[in-house]
Order: structure tokens, then sequence, then C-alpha cells
């Protein structure tokens, strides 16, 4: 029975890999697409006008050929997309070095900032749903409901310019912006430094995530509080905190968790913004850039590995409650088939 239900895992799981991989050739695909059908020219837009205009059609036809205005979209998603499997992301348009180096930079610090959100966000939201769900119809449930229904109404660019104007321009305890100070080498940035640069973008996007999993732990722990073996065990004397640890927590902290991995991708849209706001170095911002610059291959590169971060969340949530519950392998094999 164990080999059969690790031989059934392996197959969900065999399953879930070639579908995010079909999902991502197809983001890629879209994006290409996208991009090409956009009115941005990326002479233009990285060279500029007044400078276009003093060139020779000579120059502005190796631009052309650099760029590659003229060539079929189709026969440029395949050339890429072959680069792309052997290893090459090629080189960015803006930033004349490699996508791949460019991409481990920003990805660096967008990753450090998106977990400590993650983790802020999952942990208050927990603790919060548990102690609102538990207190049902108290001053401290009323007042965590009205805060996640505002959060969760509340654009994250918006919330991220109350912070700057507050903390950075009002009381000018944090920094305004950036990834690290200004005119500071780089050997000279400590750790320090970079943890003061991203506590304000870290909280705005902690801020507006807590509200999801805070909303929907209280909705489950009600159902908790509610059920009949919790009535057996007011019944039998237990007492309100043994009964929020014992009953509680281990009925809400899968979907929970569940939930939270799930969260990956709005966290990650989040950042986009965010990073924008505060001018943060991070992969958000350098797909804006490259968007608006043409930048192809470098807004081909953030989307594969985005697509794979959210994919890749989603599919970790899809996992854990697969293996807890054999019900939804079997569930989602049924779905699949018919």
């Amino acid at each position: 029975m164990r080999g059969c239900s690790h031989r059934g895992l392996g197959r969900f799981l065999a399953g879930k890999c070639v579908r995010m991989a079909v999902l991502v050739l197809l983001v890629s695909f879209s994006a290409f697409m996208l991009v090409s059908l956009s009115p941005v020219d990326p002479l233009t837009a990285n060279v500029g006008q007044t400078a276009l205009g003093s060139m020779s059609p000579e120059q502005i036809a190796r631009l052309e050929a650099y760029w590659g205005v003229g060539t079929p979209p189709i026969r440029r998603f395949i050339s890429w997309a072959g680069d792309f499997f052997r290893g090459e992301m090629g080189t960015s348009l803006l930033y004349r070095r490699p996508v791949a180096l460019v991409i481990q930079e920003r990805l660096a610090n967008s990753l450090g900032l998106m977990a400590a959100a993650w983790l802020i966000s999952g942990g208050l939201g927990f603790g919060l749903g548990i102690w609102a769900g538990a207190k049902k119809g108290g001053m401290a449930d009323r007042i965590l409901c009205f805060y996640g229904l505002i959060m969760a109404s509340t654009p994250g660019f918006w919330l991220a310019l109350m912070l700057l104007m507050i903390f950075a321009v009002r009381l000018q305890w944090l920094p305004v912006g950036f990834g690290v100070p200004v005119g500071v080498e780089a050997e000279a940035v400590t750790l320090a430094d970079r943890f003061r640069h991203a506590i304000l973008p870290a909280a705005a996007l902690s801020l507006t995530s807590i509200s999801s999993i805070m909303l929907h732990t209280r909705e489950k722990m009600i159902q908790v509080m509610e059920s009949d073996y919790v009535l057996y065990a007011r019944a039998r004397g237990e007492s309100f905190r043994r009964i929020v640890w014992r009953h509680g927590l281990p009925n809400v902290m899968l979907p929970a968790l569940t939930l939270q991995f799930g969260a990956v991708s709005e966290i990650f849209g989040g950042s986009v913004l965010v990073e924008q706001v505060f001018s943060y170095p991070g992969l958000g911002q350098a797909a804006v850039t490259a968007g608006l610059g043409g930048d192809v291959p470098l807004l081909l590169g953030i989307t594969v590995i985005s697509a794979w971060i959210v994919f890749g969340g989603n599919m970790t949530a899809d996992l854990l409650c697969a293996a807890i519950d054999p019900r939804l392998r079997q569930a989602q094999r049924k779905g699949q088939t018919s």
C-alpha cells in the first residue's frame, strides 16, 4: 500500500512538472508576442529620437539588425527559445551585459525582499486569523476584520507611497529609496544598510498580503470552534487555550500553509509596483525598464524566471495538499482523464 502511495505521488508530481513546463512555454510565447506588437520602437527608446536623426542610413541599418527589426516574430522567438534551452539567455540591450548576470543580481534583491514579506505576512496573518476566529464577535475580531477588508482593497503602490511620505519624507526615520546608500562604494555597504533600505518595501508588501491569509484562517478557525468535537471538549472541561492549541491549530495550519504558498504570485506581482515606488533594484524594476526600453532578451528572461517562481509556489501548495490527503490526488487524476 505504501509503495502504491509513493507511485501515485510520483505520478502526481510528474504531471505537475509537465504542466508547469507547458505553462512556462505559453507564458514566454505570449510575452514575446505582446512585446512584438508593442508600439514601443526599440531604436527610439534606447538611442533617442535626436541621436537617431543624426545617424547615417548605414548606422541605422546596423542598429535595426542588432535589435531584430524587420525579422518575423515567430522566427525570433524560435531562435531565442533554442538558445535559452541551451543555457544562453542572450545579452541585455540596455545593460550591455548577459541577461543571466542581470537577473542573478536583481533576483537576489527581490528574493530577499519577497521572502521577508512572505514570512511576515504568513506569520502575522496566521496568528491574527487564529485570534480573530477564536474570539468571534469580540472587539479584536471586529478590528481585525476591518483591517483585513481595508487592506484587501488597498493598492500596494498607494500604501507604499504613504509609507514613503510618512517614514522617509516626514519623519526621516528610514531611507527614501534604493537598495543601498547613495554615493557609497559597494565594498563599504554593510548588511545593516541593506536592511534599513529594505524595511519600507518589505512593510508595504507585508501589510497588503496579511489580509488574505488572516481572513481565510479566521473562517477556518470559526468552523473549528463551532464543531461538535470542540463542543465535546468544552463539556469535558478543557480550557480555552488548550482547545485552541489542541484542536484549532492542527485543523487550520494545513489550509493556511497551502494558501501561503499559493500567495507567492500575489507577493511577486506586488513587488513590481513596490520596487518602482522605492526605486529598489529588484527583478520587478528591471522588468519594467526592459518593457519600456524594448529589451526583449531581458524581458523574456525575467518572464521565464518569474513564471517558474510563481508556478513553483502553486505546485508546492498542491503537493502539500496531495501529500496530506491522497483523495485530492485521485480527484485531480480523474479530472485529467475525464
